[in-house]
């Protein structure tokens, strides 16, 4: 047996001890990934619903579009998406190093840290108190709470890997450990700010550089909290949910080296006409452009894990969620490099095409990447063979997908519509054909459709909690043995 599979292998015989794997705070955080995510995007689909009825909400302050929208990012990306992250890298560091998590206490504080920094955003966010910083809006009171929880993470998760049992650290906790580095150094370096008042402070730039260093931190958040992280969910559950290995550990590697060193460049590209040099705009574009050729190896690896098991689509809606993510992922990585062009970012800049591209990523990949996760363990976490209704996974399947396509495809046609309108001049005097109001009238039916897929997404949701509850109710929570790693013959 290779090192990478006996990594990888958690399948020994029983009898391997009584030390158990600590699926505590990892039941903990699966089921607040679930909560949190009903929130986040019960959120979204209201502020989606705002764009249609702008007085939906009597014009409360606290309940405002301008309010409620960094709201929606920081519970999707952070609550659902970062207690995602923390369930499934505690679950597989644990699983493939055959080892119990390190410093048990620091890994509770990780999560209930967690938790107060979430209702902290809950509670200023909608009160106005904000950096006005985009994903980093939290003033710097939580700031300094989620760098004690994340220096703590990286304390648990580094500590389990250097008291594992297996000489080998298979490529999922590469992908986890990568991201946990560097989304340290982004939060350190975008949050430096100068306090003035208990709620109140000033970033450490100005200009040009706080742009810049703000979308270097913005577009990293994406590559690496959004990306590099699920992606150490996609080289585990894949394989486990298919029962076969990955396509090629080689690539694997190749693709978490080459992603890591090209990300971290590509954030220029959202700051195309600006006051930002033109050099490192085209820097940031050439390097996004760089970047699809690691991410479709990725993509492509994961698809093709599949090889010798595509028949299991047809009956496993674990899997179907697993390689659809995949494919949405494969389309979000080719999507965002063509958008970095500046000939192509002149068109769809400010439109609702990049929030098209950002929902195909955070819905089709992460969201989806998340729930087949999930999934897969929570059976495992309860002690259950299987949840508790494959219909109703099937069933969540679909209607996720569906509005998820809807989604996407409304803000593509609405945001090509809206830079074409927006760049149209009359041939004669060079006056705009279109006046700003006209575009909103025309974008009007796309965010009908953008609701409908987003309250479908949200309803799969809500069919996954009574699934979820079903499962737990009817089972019992359980902390697998540590097994031992195979012997150096095998």
């Amino acid at each position: 047996m290779s090192a990478q599979a006996a990594a990888f292998n958690t399948s020994f015989p029983a009898g391997a001890g009584t030390t158990t794997y600590n699926y505590t705070v990892v039941r903990q955080f699966a089921i607040m990934t679930l909560v949190w995510g009903i929130v986040g995007m019960l959120v979204g689909v209201i502020i989606a619903a705002q764009l249609m009825f702008p007085d939906l909400t009597y014009g409360i302050p606290w309940l405002s579009y301008g309010r409620l929208r960094p709201l929606h990012t920081n519970a999707v990306i952070f609550a659902f998406g970062g207690s995602a992250l923390f369930a499934t890298s505690y679950y597989v560091v644990q699983r493939t190093c055959h080892a119990r998590l390190f410093a048990g206490p620091l890994a509770a504080f990780t999560f209930w840290g967690w938790q107060l920094v979430i209702v902290g955003a809950a509670i200023t966010l909608p009160l106005g108190i904000t950096t006005s910083k985009e994903y980093a809006e939290l003033e710097w009171p939580l700031d300094v709470l989620i760098t004690l929880v994340w220096v703590s993470y990286a304390v648990v998760f580094f500590g389990t890997i250097a008291k594992r049992k297996t000489s080998h650290i298979y490529v999922a906790n590469w992908f986890f450990g990568g991201f946990i580095l560097t989304v340290a150094l982004l939060h350190l370096v975008n949050s430096a700010a100068i306090p003035a008042t208990p709620w109140k402070s000033y970033s450490a730039y100005a200009g040009a550089q706080d742009a810049m260093v703000q979308w270097w931190y913005g577009h990293n958040a994406v590559g690496f909290f959004l990306t590099a992280g699920f992606l150490g969910m996609m080289y585990y559950f894949v394989p486990k949910q298919a029962d076969r290995p990955v396509y090629s550990y080689r690539l694997s590697v190749v693709h978490f080296w080459a992603l890591i060193f090209t990300y971290m460049w590509a954030g220029p590209h959202h700051l195309h006409y600006t006051a930002l040099p033109d050099w490192a705009q085209s820097l940031g574009m050439a390097f996004s452009l760089i970047l699809l050729a690691p991410s479709w190896g990725g993509m492509i690896n994961g698809i093709m894990t599949l090889s010798g098991a595509w028949h299991k689509l047809r009956t496993d809606p674990i899997l179907k969620f697993l390689i659809v993510s995949l494919s949405f992922y494969g389309m979000s990585t080719f999507e965002g490099p063509m958008m970095s062009i500046k000939t192509v970012n002149s068109l769809s800049h400010y439109t609702d095409w990049t929030i098209g591209h950002v929902h195909a990523g955070a819905l089709g990949w992460v969201a989806m990447i998340t729930i087949g996760s999930l999934y897969f363990m929570i059976p495992r976490l309860f002690g259950r063979s299987e949840m508790y209704s494959t219909k109703l996974v099937t069933t969540h399947f679909w209607v996720a997908t569906i509005g998820v396509v809807l989604y996407i495809a409304a803000m593509w046609i609405a945001g090509v519509m809206q830079g074409l309108m927006w760049r149209a001049v009359n041939p004669d005097d060079g006056t705009l054909t279109y006046t700003f109001v006209e575009s909103v009238k025309s974008t009007y039916p796309f965010y009908a459709i953008r609701l409908l897929g987003g309250v479908m997404f949200l309803g799969g949701m809500l069919i996954m909690a009574y699934n979820t509850y079903k499962t737990v109710a009817s089972g019992k929570a359980v902390d697998a043995p540590v097994l031992q790693p195979a012997p150096a013959h095998a």
